[in-house]
């Protein structure tokens, strides 16, 4: 899977990343570390945030929410995800 997100079950920015990619109707991997603190301390530790969500594209770290919603503004986000326009 080409998209990953690190979210906690809690968190409405994670819920908005969500909702955006089902949107696309792209396929993602939702890690879930409400309460599995070991994977985030491991991806705390790969990206520097301490915070969700965590997303990644292609492997790429690209943020979290906001990064998201601000590539779909600026109209990359398709081309991105690999969406033929």
């Amino acid at each position: 899977m080409d998209v990953t997100l690190y979210t906690k079950d809690y968190c409405p920015y994670c819920k908005r990343a969500v909702a955006l990619l089902q949107s696309k109707n792209v396929a993602f991997n939702e890690i879930d570390v409400t309460h599995d603190e070991t994977t985030f301390k491991e991806i705390q530790a790969k990206t520097g945030w301490d915070t969700v969500p965590q997303i990644f594209i292609h492997g790429e770290f690209i943020g979290g929410c906001d990064d998201l919603y601000a590539l779909e503004k600026q109209g990359v986000l398709n081309s991105k995800l690999g969406i033929k326009e």
